[in-house]
């Protein structure tokens, strides 16, 4: 810095020799002085610049303003010498004189010089420092994109500006950033955390949840800060779930099925019966997109006509990356049954799940005799006796009050 500035001083005296040639001197004795260093100016591109340079006992004397580097002569009193017309000077009382430079560009940037044309020459310098806010270099920072569930991805930011800009990552919402960090093992799983400080994301086994907006957000101290909003959209096979796997009705009832599915990208949908029939008519759904995934309510209303009605029902949706499906069983009830022999009757109100002909319960062998007796009378035609069985069930039933 040493340098430079010996540098500049060598440069400020030759162009001091032009300056004192083109303005008059004062040979009145008086001894013009600086009241003040010139300030050094940190100004954001576009705005104004003003560089404020202060002196006393100026008389006739005159007051100039350099470009250091560029050896340009800007003002000289109050009359502008530079072409540029972002440049003007202005002065009050003949002691603060303020160099303005308006929409103030890059290239602005250097030292300035302020000259008072005695002989020798008295000067002082100050530096302009223009500073850039952050700009999104769009070429080079990821666009939205689309990835199946389970691949690594990466996502790029890129930013310039004066000084270099700071690139945070966030995510929408402040919803947790998925990230494998130093040390981390990359089968361990990644840690959570709001926020992540680099120009590269790195995501690792990406999962649904982990879909939708990150923002890059590029600051450096300079208004504004600026952000872009990246999409990632996560691709994975249907999941189905059904909130019922088990119905039980009986014939002439009705049964609402329902499912629910959730999917990226739109999954098809559809009901199906036994081993592969499937079913139309009554069926409805709605699907709505939240949260970057398909979300579809599927029901089927079953209407129970006839034996054939009952059994298992398929919810089954698919997509580009795999079908899914769950079951859901409709068993028949039986309601009565009735055992009749002339003269006695015995009904069994008893509501139950097991097939005719199968045992009921292992620890109720009234049951049991029932469905025994219900054989024993349709197998009557054959030349057995009926009444036989009834005496049999009431006999056990009579066995049981009493014990």
């Amino acid at each position: 810095m040493a340098t430079t500035k010996k540098v500049l001083h060598v440069v400020a005296l030759l162009l001091a020799q032009c300056v004192v040639t083109c303005v008059q001197k004062d040979v009145s004795g008086i001894d013009p002085k600086f009241s003040a260093p010139i300030s050094n100016v940190t100004v954001p591109v576009g705005r104004e610049g003003v560089m404020t340079c202060t002196v006393h006992d100026l008389h006739k004397y005159k007051v100039a303003w350099l470009r250091v580097d560029t050896q340009t002569i800007l003002t000289i009193e109050t009359l502008v010498i530079t072409k540029s017309e972002r440049v003007s000077i202005t002065h009050t009382e003949q002691r603060i004189w303020q160099l303005r430079i308006k929409d103030i560009q890059e290239s602005d940037k250097g030292w300035y010089m302020c000259q008072i044309n005695t002989d020798p020459m008295k000067s002082q310098m100050g530096y302009l420092d223009v500073v850039v806010p952050p700009d999104i270099l769009d070429h080079q920072t990821s666009q939205d994109l689309t990835v199946p569930e389970g691949f690594n991805v990466t996502l790029t930011c890129t930013a310039s500006g004066v000084p270099d800009p700071t690139i945070l990552w966030k995510r929408a919402g402040e919803k947790p950033l998925p990230l494998l960090l130093p040390g981390d093992d990359l089968f361990a799983g990644s840690k959570l955390v709001t926020a992540h400080e680099g120009s590269v994301l790195n995501i690792f086994n990406i999962q649904r949840d982990n879909a939708g907006a990150y923002h890059c957000i590029a600051s450096n101290g300079v208004s504004p800060t600026v952000s872009k909003r990246i999409l990632v959209t996560v691709d994975f096979a249907p999941i189905v779930r059904v909130p019922a796997r088990q119905y039980t009705a009986e014939i002439g009832q009705n049964v609402t099925l329902e499912c629910f599915v959730e999917s990226h990208p739109d999954p098809v949908t559809y009901w199906m019966r036994g081993k592969g029939e499937l079913i139309l008519p009554g069926s409805t759904e709605v699907k709505h997109f939240a949260e970057h995934v398909y979300k579809v309510s599927m029901h089927t209303q079953i209407h129970l006509q006839r034996n054939s009605d009952f059994g298992i029902y398929k919810c089954v949706a698919k997509n580009g990356l795999g079908i899914s499906e769950d079951a859901i069983k409709i068993q028949k009830r039986i309601s009565k049954i009735t055992i009749q022999d002339d003269p006695p009757t015995i009904v069994l109100d008893e509501r139950h799940e097991k097939k005719l002909g199968k045992a009921v319960s292992q620890k109720n062998q009234f049951r049991e005799l029932v469905v025994l007796a219900k054989n024993s009378v349709d197998s009557g035609a054959s030349g057995r006796h009926p009444a036989m069985a009834v005496t049999l069930l009431v006999g056990f039933l009579s066995w049981m009050i009493c014990s």
